[in-house]
């Protein structure tokens, strides 16, 4: 089997599982709002995703890292995501709702983490850019939301459950031909995570970087409604998110020909000021038209950051503890930060509308940038007092 043979399940479930992900993360909002919720109680069931985050994504990557194995447990986690999605959507009522999306997420919020760290692990064995796995998620995002924001516009939004299972249900199958990966090590142990805990640059950095991400989270859970605010339909909402995760996956598709040609946090600062501008600028909008022309800048924003900032979390954790720190890297940067953002999010764009959100937002990504900038430069400065 080539190189290539071997990534192709790895590629179709990257594909297959951001499909399932497009269709959460772009028309949930407007499925709960569907259902009678309003903007502060979108919100809250935003919100519980990020807290199911925050316990399931360092338990399975500890288990991951337990028993040396990623492609068992991503099939557990995509049959818990079949299972708790249909019985997700059969919910009614705010407290139904909450509680059974909290199981759902349980299940669904480690894929893509587990997924990514297979793909890093085996674009290192294999040699190959990680960007270039990594753009099949992208491609699958981009894809779904284009052809899933059609479909709900053309029928309604109650139906979106049937394309989400049939990508689940495409996830479950690859995952099964999945390589899976090899450690030449013993078993992880509790006590090895205090190995990451200790880590002071990791744990600075996962703390610096939460002030871009929250901005980040809170764009993904209420640019749908603040599309829906300015007069779009949910197809446009869909265009909007196509627009964004290719310009996405043209920067994972490249990223190996520049990427290692600066250190890997001037990449970080830089997609820091790129966010600052690119919420600043929305805050201005008063067309729907006008966002989706500016989704471009999701690719320079968050594809440049989330490589560069893997890749830097890589070089900090041990290869005992990759499985474990790639999801606490996650569950910071989609759990701790997605509760917040959810949190915050709704309470402004319920009270004072998506302007006024996307002005804070700003603010957020601006705070991380200098901070981060900050850090890089005592970074720095104490390599070479070392030297």
């Amino acid at each position: 089997m080539t190189d290539n043979q071997s990534l192709t399940p790895l590629k179709m479930l990257l594909f297959s599982f951001h499909a399932t992900n497009t269709i959460i993360l772009s028309f949930l909002p407007l499925y709960l709002k569907d259902k009678g919720l309003n903007g502060t109680e979108v919100g809250w069931v935003l919100a519980v995703g990020p807290l199911a985050a925050i316990i399931a994504q360092p338990f399975w990557g500890y288990m991951s890292d337990k028993y040396k194995t990623v492609k068992r447990i991503l099939l557990i986690c995509i049959v818990g995501l079949l299972i708790s999605s249909i019985v997700f959507f059969q919910m009614e009522g705010l407290i139904a709702i909450l509680l059974a999306g909290f199981v759902f997420y349980f299940f669904t919020s480690p894929i893509g983490g587990l997924g990514d760290s297979l793909a890093q692990r085996r674009a290192d064995e294999l040699h190959v850019s990680f960007g270039t796995i990594r753009t099949w998620g992208s491609i699958g995002f981009a894809t779904s939301s284009l052809i899933i924001g059609q479909i709900l516009s053309a029928t309604d939004i109650q139906y979106m459950i049937w394309p989400y299972l049939f990508f689940g249900t495409v996830a479950l199958i690859v995952a099964w031909k999945l390589a899976d990966v090899r450690v030449e090590s013993e078993p992880v142990r509790l006590r090895d995570i205090n190995v990451l805990i200790k880590n002071k640059p990791f744990i600075f950095f996962l703390f610096f970087m939460m002030f871009i991400t929250i901005s980040h989270r809170a764009n993904d859970s209420f640019i749908g409604l603040y599309i829906a605010q300015l007069g779009g339909s949910e197809s446009l909402v869909g265009v909007a998110w196509f627009v964004g995760v290719i310009s996405e996956a043209a920067v994972f598709a490249l990223a190996g020909r520049w990427f290692r040609r600066y250190h890997t946090l001037v990449f970080v600062i830089f997609a820091g000021i790129a966010y600052t501008a690119r919420w600043f600028i929305y805050a201005a909008a008063g067309d729907p038209y006008f966002i989706i022309m500016l989704q471009f800048l999701h690719g320079i924003t968050f594809g440049v950051f989330y490589l560069a900032a893997l890749e830097y979390v890589t070089r900090l954790i041990p290869n005992l503890l990759q499985s474990t720190g790639h999801l606490m890297f996650y569950a910071a940067f989609f759990g701790i930060s997605g509760i917040i953002g959810s949190l915050v999010g709704g309470a402004l764009i319920d009270s004072l509308g998506g302007g006024a959100l996307y002005t804070v937002l700003g603010c957020f990504a601006a705070a991380g940038t200098l901070f981060l900038a900050i850090y890089h430069v005592m970074s720095i400065t104490k390599k070479r007092r070392a030297v």
